[in-house]
Order: structure tokens, then C-alpha cells, then sequence
């Protein structure tokens, strides 16, 4: 089959890279948020309608029974109408305002729930060049601003509208010349509110951008307290995150200095409206051409009148900024997903391991190419940029690399890598930093796809695999061994959600945690902390390690398994995995030889190239690389 070429997959890095001026969101994109909730919104809108009847009745009423009382008539029943009437109102905008609350609610839920499974279904890729920080914001922070979209002024629109129409109707009949006037007035305060509102909404995407730059900033700092503590970089880091944080607050005051003349303006367009209406209204009176009934109805529709129109331009300011906010969070939902162009599942391609001849390699590497993609270049270069401006503040100088070539984050990571791991087989991959061992593994788990070449498991493949079927034939430890927050159990659980108690116990004194169990009364339902602070760096492996032994995988994937073990802790964990290795395939990362000097086949790689493949003996004559390190590690 064809492979993909590099040109697009750099495409694909610059179309995923942020946009400097942020992603921009148009109201028919939060549409679909609110059609969501369409059955809530019509009652809504319902209620709008008849809140809106019962407004507008009410100056018609108080017309009527200041007519009635110069004429000294009976009042009738008019003033229980009007009583009834402010009841009804009252009414129906409290139960109006409930459904909004909780119609509002309800998008941000929604919206939260589309955007958690959107990022936990992107590609690695995405993770790798976007700050955690970031993405973290985009569902707290971005989100709740979709909530002031409801509450202020949007979904009652339909009874704004009607109030508004029914006023300007009334204010017609009874006075054209002031509504005249009034109109002036009101049309260029809507003028100067619509200028103002994009300065708003561009200011509002940055004010997002810059949170969420914050929010990546405390991420890193609180991630890595013991580390800057250690390293005497507390003060350094509280001026870099407050530095954020005051960026973040400097387009927050500038958010504020905009929205500050929309009060104003409507404000003055009131005030002069009001003016218009008492100065030119009096004289009218005054001349006969509208009685003081009149005058008072006139006055309570221009009320009615501009409270929409307040109601509106506050919407259009919240509105303006949750499309700041729609726009990050609308990016993040338009990204394809791991899953997207999937391959077919396993058994439409004969994976099948009972069908599989045994001659057929476990998994092997067929002129390997790739390099990572420019956004993840370009994020991981940001990312050392920024750790060298640290240093320099702190005037520190860069630590020298034992001599180890300086990496170039745009070479190709692998170059035409080629090797087979037989069924059934143990293959270590060794070499100095930087040679792509653990490239190779997140290739196999497809993590990335090879930029050229092509990778089969059991002869097929792996893009013409599903990654939920290629991923269930393998156990994975990865070199850093993470622990979620939680217990014991719901980390060895991960894989094997259905293990019983004993399973999990078994796994553990395999791995040589039996202490962990004796140690806290809970066993296997001991938390672990944040980030498994509780346990030690070696019991944090070898729980990692009991997490793919449990699922008990065909294939163990393990990514410098037993760096963080002491020497008896080491032999014990090698008997382990020798016990569970037993008929399955294992490939293993090393840069302890000692731990895989037994191995049927090591393959020894130096700057993303196979330099040498054999046993320990044959390398050790053939390789002059493998020869170097077993001496450097005592071992000829």
C-alpha cells in the first residue's frame, strides 16, 4: 500500500498550529450549542411572548385610569386588571429566568462534555504540541462563558423583539413626531454599541489565549513543585506565572475600558430620550396636540422601549465574548480525531493470532522513516526556548551533555529503520540517548504513523489496523511509568477493568509489591497520590509493570522497565517478566545491557539508524558501538 508522504503531514503541523489572533467562532457555530436545548427554548420563547403581552398592556391600563380620573369616572375593575396583569408579568419572568439558569446550564455542560471527549480521542500529536494548560482552560474556563449567552439577553430575544415592536407601534399611534426624535437618539447609540462590539470580541479571544497560557504556566509550575523547590526556582517561577497572569489581566482591563462605553452610551441615549420626551412632550401638552394621558402611556413605552434595548446591548457584549471563547473551544472540536480514517478491525484482515503462521515476525520494521510534525517541533522548540530564558534570568548556564551530540528537533528521528521481532521472542533495542528506541514504540502503538516504510503486525500493516484491536495485543510500560491519581486498584485496573481483587494481588507480588498491600490496611484500594507520590519511583514501575501483566497481552512493549529498581529489586522484577514472558513476544528498551544481555536478538541503534542486530556475543565482535557501551557498563 502507498504510504503517506512527509509534505502533508507538515501540512497538517501548520494548519493545527493556534492562530497568533486566536480562533474566531461566528454565532452560527453556537447554534447547534443551543438547538440542543430547543424544547426549553421554545417554552422560552413562548413565555416571552405572553410576557411580553403582559407588558405592554400595562401603560395602555395606566393610560386609561388617569383618563378616567380627570374625567372623574368610575375606575372599575382597571385597577385589579393592572394589579393582575404586574402579577402575571412577575410571574412569568421568574419562571423564565429558571429555565434560562438552567437551560444554561445545561450548554455549558454540553459543551463541556463534547470538548472532554474530543481531546480525549486526539491524536498524540496534539498533545505533544499543545500545552495541557491550555487545552484544561478551553473546558473550564471557555466553556462558562457560553453560560452568559443564555442568561443575558439571547434566548428571550423573541419577547425583547415583540416589546419592542409593540412599543414603537404604540408610540406611533400616539405620537409620531417624538418617536421621531426618540429614533435619532436610539439609532445612533446602536451604532456606536455595534463598532464597539468587535473590538470586544477580538479582545475577548485574547483575554482566553493568555488564560489559557496562564492556566499551562501553574500547570507546569505545580507539576513540577519538587523539582523547582530543589532547584531553588520558586521565586523565578512565581515571576514567570504572574507575569502571565498580569498579561492576561492588562486584555482583561482593556476588555473592561470597551465595554465601560457601552454603559454610557445607553445610558446617555436614555437620559436624552427621556429629555426629548418630558421637553418636547410638555410643550405638546401644552399645545393640545396629545393630553397628559397620552404623555404618561408615551413615557411608559419609551421605558419599555429602552429596556430591550439595554438587554440588547448587554447581550451583544456577552455574546461577542463567548464567541472569543466558542472559537478556542470550537478549534479543538474541529481537529480529527485519533480514530478518524481508522483501519478495518483485526479479523477483516486475517490478524488473528491462531491464524497466523508461526514464521510470520510478531512485528517488524520495513525501511522505517519519521520525523514528528512541524507543530510539535515548533512546540517543543518554544518549550526549550523558554527554558533557556530561565536560565539566563537566573544566570545560570546550560548544563553540558556528556558529550552526547546536541539533538536537531527537525531531522528525522528515524532513518530507514528496518528489523523483525520473531514470535515469541525476546528483542531489546539499545543505544545512546536520542537513537528513537522509544519512537519505535509509540510507532508500534501508533501513537504516530511512519512518515515513510511501512510497520506490520502478524504481516498486516498497522494503519490497515483499528488502534483499539493493534493496541489490545500489546502491554505498554513507558519509560516514565505514569500513575493516575486514585488507588492501587483503579491503576492496575486501567487495562483489565474486570480483574477481581485476587488478580490484582497476584500481579503485584509477581512485580515484588506484596510490601505496598502489607503496608496500609486498605491493599489494593491504598491511594497513590498525585501522580503515584505516594509510592516510590521503583514501585511506580513495577506498578506500571503489573498494569500490562494483568491484561496479559500476546506482546509486552517495555520502555526502560527497570531503570528505577535497585539491584535486588531488578533481579527480582527480571524473574517476573521472565515468568509472564513465557510464550509472548517481548521488546524491550534498555540502557542497562546487564538486564538484557540474555536476549534472543538485540537490535542496536545509534541517530535513528540500525547500526548492528545479534545476540550479545555477536555484537560484541561485530558492533563497535554495542562493544563501546557493554565495556563503558563492565560487561566485557
Amino acid at each position: 500500500m502507498s504510504t503517506p508522504s512527509p509534505a502533508p503531514a507538515a501540512r497538517r503541523g501548520r494548519r493545527n498550529r493556534p492562530d497568533p489572533d486566536g480562533p474566531r467562532a461566528t454565532f452560527r457555530q453556537l447554534l447547534p450549542f443551543l438547538f440542543e436545548h430547543k424544547k426549553v427554548l421554545v417554552v422560552v420563547a413562548v413565555l416571552s411572548v405572553l410576557g411580553a403581552g403582559a407588558t405592554l398592556v400595562q401603560p395602555l391600563l395606566v393610560g386609561q385610569v388617569i383618563s378616567r380620573v380627570q374625567e372623574g369616572l368610575d375606575l372599575g375593575i382597571l385597577i385589579w386588571l393592572l394589579i393582575g396583569f404586574v402579577v402575571v408579568s412577575s410571574v412569568i419572568s421568574g419562571y423564565q429566568h429558571y429555565l434560562l439558569q438552567r437551560t444554561g446550564t445545561a450548554v455549558v455542560y454540553s459543551s463541556r462534555r463534547k470538548l472532554i471527549a474530543r481531546i480525549l480521542h486526539l491524536p498524540v500529536s496534539e498533545f505533544d504540541a499543545r500545552r495541557t494548560g491550555d487545552l484544561v482552560s478551553r473546558v473550564g474556563t471557555d466553556t462558562t462563558l457560553l453560560y452568559a449567552v443564555l442568561t443575558q439577553g439571547l434566548a428571550d430575544a423573541v419577547g425583547n423583539a415583540l416589546i419592542l415592536v409593540g412599543a414603537l407601534l404604540a408610540m406611533l399611534f400616539i405620537d409620531p413626531l417624538l418617536l421621531g426624535l426618540i429614533l435619532l437618539v436610539i439609532g445612533g447609540s446602536v451604532v456606536v454599541v455595534v463598532l464597539l462590539s468587535g473590538r470586544i470580541r477580538t479582545a475577548s479571544t485574547q483575554q482566553q489565549i493568555k488564560v489559557g497560557e496562564l492556566a499551562s504556566g501553574v500547570e507546569r509550575a505545580v507539576g513540577s513543585i519538587r523539582t523547582v523547590r530543589a532547584a531553588g526556582a520558586t521565586d523565578r517561577e512565581v515571576a514567570s506565572v504572574t507575569r502571565m497572569a498580569s498579561e492576561a489581566y492588562d486584555v482583561g482591563v482593556r476588555i473592561a475600558k470597551v465595554s465601560a462605553l457601552v454603559v454610557p452610551v445607553a445610558g446617555i441615549a436614555m437620559q436624552l430620550s427621556l429629555l426629548t420626551v418630558l421637553g418636547v412632550g410638555g410643550f405638546r401638552v401644552a399645545a393640545g396636540a396629545i393630553s397628559i394621558a397620552q404623555l404618561v402611556t408615551f413615557v411608559m413605552f419609551l421605558f419599555l422601549l429602552i429596556a430591550p434595548l439595554a438587554t440588547t446591548f448587554g447581550a451583544i457584549t456577552s455574546v461577542n465574548q463567548a464567541l472569543g471563547a466558542l472559537g478556542r473551544i470550537q478549534e479543538v472540536l474541529d481537529l480529527p480525531t485519533e480514530d478518524a480514517g481508522d483501519g478495518v478491525p483485526r479479523e477483516r484482515v486475517g490478524t488473528d493470532a491462531v491464524a497466523v503462521a508461526d514464521t510470520v515476525p510478531a512485528i517488524a520494521f520495513r525501511d522505517v522513516r519519521f520525523r514528528y510534525p512541524d507543530a510539535v517541533i515548533a512546540a517543543r522548540e518554544k518549550a526549550a526556548a523558554e527554558a533557556r530564558s530561565l536560565l539566563e534570568e537566573a544566570h545560570v548556564e546550560p548544563r553540558v551533555s556528556d558529550g552526547a551530540p546536541e539533538p536537531e528537533p527537525a531531522r528525522e528521528v528515524l532513518r530507514g529503520v528496518s528489523f523483525a521481532v520473531p514470535r515469541g521472542a525476546r528483542v531489546a533495542l539499545v543505544g545512546p540517548s536520542g537513537a528513537g528506541k522509544s519512537t519505535i514504540l509509540s510507532l508500534i502503538e501508533r501513537f504516530y504513523d511512519p512518515t515513510d516504510g511501512s510497520i506490520l503486525v502478524d504481516g498486516v500493516d498497522v494503519r490497515d489496523i483499528a488502534r483499539t484491536d493493534l493496541r489490545a495485543r500489546f502491554g505498554y510500560v513507558e519509560q516514565d511509568a505514569p500513575t493516575l491519581a486514585g488507588t492501587i486498584a483503579d491503576n492496575l485496573r486501567l487495562a483489565s477493568p474486570e480483574a477481581s481483587d485476587a488478580d490484582c494481588e497476584r500481579v503485584l507480588r509477581e512485580v515484588n509489591l506484596g510490601d505496598v498491600l502489607e503496608r496500609n490496611e486498605l491493599g489494593i484500594d491504598a491511594p497513590v497520590g498525585e501522580d503515584g507520590v505516594m509510592l516510590s519511583g521503583g514501585e511506580r514501575q513495577r506498578l506500571a509493570i503489573a498494569r500490562a501483566i494483568l491484561a496479559a497481552p500476546p506482546v509486552l512493549l517495555l520502555d526502560e522497565s527497570t531503570s528505577s529498581l535497585d539491584g535486588v529489586n531488578e533481579q527480582r522484577m527480571r524473574e517476573a517478566i521472565d515468568a509472564v514472558a513465557r510464550g509472548r513476544t517481548l521488546l524491550v528498551i534498555a540502557h542497562r545491557l546487564s538486564t538484557v544481555v540474555d536476549s534472543d536478538l538485540i537490535v542496536v541503534l545509534e541517530r535513528g539508524r540500525v547500526v548492528g542486530t545479534g545476540t550479545h556475543a555477536e555484537l560484541v565482535e561485530s558492533t563497535p558501538l554495542y562493544r563501546e557501551l557493554a565495556r563503558h557498563q563492565l560487561l566485557v
